[in-house]
């Protein structure tokens, strides 16, 4: 009995070998695809594909979570498919062979690191794993508030705003704009995050800056504040302030209309003498030629 069993495994030992130095596969996993944010109260989808080498058989596909096993499929057994009692996780529905497993809504407890494992039959029994993790979102219920703008500004003047993020989990990550371009580093403040007894995180994010020339453009200023969770939440809020008109830009532009005229008439009073006198003069010469019409012809005609 004893050598029948030193035997096989040489056999084995020789079969390995073989199948190493001719190319012959093995039980190969091919992909694993866990979602990395699952917003909260949304159902998971969990994928395990592999690939059976030309002697394999498979004995089981395991499902795990932060090394706990939660789910199996055993093709062999008379229960083919189980579930395993564990907080936050619960398979609603799985495919026939256990790649794939559907999770019911999740909660925060869902969150967590997820393993699948797959074995194939005796007498080598390969195995076969990978893991990727699961962070559960809590979705903020409001966008970004902008608080600290003002109606209007002008060149020079400071711009001290703040943008507060909705409670999430996790900390949500906020990015100014200013007339659609990201603000420079130079104007942000450092963020600040705040821990909520629930669980849920707000995060405040300053900006702050002088006001140029180049940031108006057609008289507005547009202030923008990003919010955004991984590629599970992107919400934003945008303010438009006006440039405020310099002061007294129309009332000088009147003056110096009202001064050229003022200097035409000057103008023209130096070269033919004040006003009234021109007036007088031009009465006079309008009367003679009156008079001289009305005269008779011989008179004129002696006259002339």
């Amino acid at each position: 009995m004893a050598l029948m069993y030193k035997e096989l495994r040489v056999l084995l030992l020789v079969v390995m070998l073989l199948s190493r130095d001719y190319g012959v596969t093995s039980l190969e996993l091919l992909e694993l695809r866990v979602p990395a944010h699952v917003p909260l109260g949304t159902r998971a989808e969990l994928s395990c594909r592999w690939q059976l080498g030309p002697a394999d058989i498979l004995y089981s596909v395991k499902w795990y979570k932060d090394g706990k096993e939660f789910f199996r499929h055993v093709p062999r057994d008379q229960e083919p498919r189980r579930k395993f009692p564990l907080p936050g996780v619960d398979v609603e529905k799985s495919s026939t062979n256990g790649a794939n497993v559907t999770l019911a809504p999740a909660i925060l407890e869902t969150g967590g690191r997820y393993r699948c494992e797959v074995s194939g039959e005796r007498p080598l029994f390969p195995t076969v794993s990978d893991h990727a993790d699961m962070i559960i979102v809590a979705l903020p219920d409001q966008g970004p508030t902008i608080t600290g703008s003002k109606i209007r500004y002008q060149i020079g003047d400071r711009v001290q705003v703040n943008c507060t993020s909705g409670r999430s989990r996790p900390a949500t990550r906020l990015a100014w704009y200013i007339n659609g371009e990201p603000a420079p580093t130079a104007a942000l403040l450092t963020p600040t995050h705040q821990v909520h007894s629930d669980g849920l995180e707000t995060t405040s994010l300053g900006l702050d800056f002088k006001v140029k020339s180049k940031h108006f453009r057609k008289g507005d200023l547009k202030l923008k504040c990003l919010a955004t969770i991984a590629t599970v939440y992107w919400r934003s809020n945008e303010e438009s302030v006006q440039g405020e008109k310099l002061k007294g830009y129309s009332r000088s532009r009147e003056l110096t209309e009202g001064a050229s005229r003022a200097d035409r008439v000057q103008a023209a009073g130096k070269l033919g003498g004040s006003a009234p006198a021109l007036q007088l003069t031009h009465c006079l010469l309008i009367f003679s030629a009156t008079l001289l019409q009305t005269l008779p012809t011989r008179l004129h005609v002696d006259f002339v």
